[in-house]
């Protein structure tokens, strides 16, 4: 053995007495913060903003679904060719007419998935929106201004204070 490592011998080890590296070690690393803690708007939440190209994509996607699924039991059925394009026609004319008006009867009436991000972000958009407007909370609200403005008034007392012992002295 070299270096003072692993067994001086491998007998009646029941190991072969070749020695590895441990690659599973985790070396620290030489900054100490790994963040730039100068910057601290980075830290504020921003909110996902949804692809509308993506998120109109998934509602046609969805119509032509149902298209298909209605073709697909019409043949099943053994309606002629020309009598299923009409009502294939007429359903998907329908469908786009809902989506277009954009009542409540268009948004999906299932649970969103985690792989629809771009859902999931519009979902919370107008979550936060119903909320927001629920709490009448104002648009340009910035999260701890309320802080800030009692952290003024107080130091204005103090001001005050101060200037009136002053004035008494």
């Amino acid at each position: 053995m070299s270096d003072n490592v692993g067994l001086s011998t491998p007998r009646g080890s029941g190991t072969s007495g070749y020695v590895q590296r441990n690659l599973a070690h985790l070396r620290p690393r030489d900054r100490a913060a790994p963040y730039n803690t100068k910057d601290l708007d980075s830290f504020k939440h921003r909110q996902r903003q949804p692809d509308k190209e993506i998120l109109e994509h998934d509602r046609k996607r969805e119509v032509e679904v149902k298209v298909f699924e209605l073709r697909d039991q019409l043949e099943d059925e053994g309606v002629d060719e020309e009598e299923i394009d009409k009502r294939c026609d007429v359903l998907r004319k329908e469908l786009q007419a809902k989506m277009n008006k954009g009542g409540r009867d268009a948004g999906p009436k299932k649970p969103l998935k985690a792989h629809q991000v771009h859902e999931l972000a519009d979902a919370k958009i107008k979550e936060s929106e119903r909320l927001r407007n629920a709490l009448k909370i104002s648009k340009d609200y910035e999260e701890g201004s309320h802080w800030k403005r009692q952290e003024e008034r107080l130091r204005k007392a103090v001001e005050r204070e101060n200037d009136t012992q002053k004035d008494r002295g």
